[in-house]
């Protein structure tokens, strides 16, 4: 497809709010590379946040469990899109909410390209009888070949981290204070296969709290996630829950000017490397090859669990599933190990 010098590409992604914060840096680096470029992102409004600094890119915001539930809805979604007019349609999302709405958009005539998950590939990485372990495809690889298809080709290295955002003065208790490191931790994760074990992390944060090099604030959320937290924000002085406190829109103000997160295979850790911040995740039953590594992260950032005691690990894209005996995977990874790698990449002696 030619490039047209004037066209408005609505992106689709919905959710997950991982995958919704790797579109970003893709998006941005279209803006940088293609200034003509007019970009609606199709996305719900929670995550709406994470383009509001983007330039030339407007948010339309889906309320899926609302106005847009269902055919009748989508029908909808789709009359209020069709007065934007629409050039091209980048469906990054591909699912069946988006595909039914690829129906509507063919009466227009609109060119759709609907992101290729690899599914085919992604399930031979998690069969426990695979022979070799090879990288699969980046989700930024996979967003950028539905731009080239559109005619606006993006190379990884192209893309383009967001910039800091300035804290707002009713957020400035979470600022750095007296010299101190300000890092995030993000222990949670969708499944528990992905999380690594409470105790564990306990003594991480009691190792980095007993320093005095770091303020640390913690990041989650959920109502029994953030009685965890609360009880960390009382039993460590250097600690700080934010979860339950704070907007997202803050929360990504907050995170843009961390000196370092570390987070699970989840999405708080695409938030802060979409920022560009040094990002520590510990993988359990996935693995970065599938895919989803944040972005811009070095490799050894990614501390992973034994595959010598565990060879079936990755056991599933998304953690959920595990053989038995794989529920302790995690626990072969040391807090020690976790603390050594915040260590060298902050340079602080403990």
């Amino acid at each position: 497809m030619a490039i047209n010098k004037n066209k408005h590409i609505l992106v689709i992604r919905l959710s997950a709010m991982g995958d919704v914060a790797m579109s970003a840096p893709v998006i941005l680096g279209l803006t940088k590379k293609y200034p003509e470029l007019k970009i609606t992102v199709l996305t719900k409004a929670f995550t709406a946040p994470i383009f509001a600094h983007i330039p030339n890119v407007k948010v339309f915001k889906a309320d899926v469990k609302g106005k847009h539930k269902g055919v009748l809805g989508l029908w909808k979604l789709y009359k209020e899109l069709k007065t934007m007019q629409i050039d091209v349609v980048a469906d990054i999302h591909n699912v069946l909410r988006s595909t039914i709405l690829k129906q509507y958009f063919k009466l227009s005539s609109i060119p759709w390209i609907q992101v290729d998950k690899g599914r085919a590939a992604k399930k031979a990485l998690v069969n426990p009888n695979r022979t070799t372990l090879t990288p699969l495809k980046t989700t930024f690889e996979r967003y950028a070949e539905v731009f080239g298809k559109l005619g606006y080709p993006i190379a990884v290295s192209e893309m383009k981290t967001l910039p800091k955002e300035p804290i707002p003065d009713h957020v400035s208790s979470f600022k750095e204070i007296n010299g101190l490191l300000v890092i995030g931790i993000a222990p949670f994760a969708a499944f528990n296969g992905k999380m690594y074990p409470q105790a564990l992390m306990e003594e991480v944060l009691n190792i980095l709290n007993s320093s005095n090099n770091y303020k640390i604030i913690l990041f989650g959320g959920g109502e029994k996630e953030i009685e965890i937290l609360n009880t960390w924000d009382q039993q460590f002085s250097n600690c700080q829950n934010v979860a339950g406190k704070l907007s997202f829109s803050d929360e990504l103000k907050l995170i843009s000017n961390l000196q370092l997160m570390l987070a699970m295979d989840s999405g708080n850790a695409h938030l802060a490397a979409m920022y560009g911040v040094p990002t520590v995740t510990v993988w359990g039953v996935t693995h970065p090859y599938a895919g989803f590594a944040p972005f811009n992260q070095p490799e050894k950032n990614a501390i992973l669990s034994n595959r010598e005691k565990f060879p079936a690990i990755p056991t599933s894209i998304y953690g959920n599933k595990y053989p038995d005996g794989y529920e302790k995977v995690m626990e072969t990874i040391q807090p020690m190990t976790i603390v050594q790698k915040i260590k060298e990449i902050l340079g602080t002696t403990v």
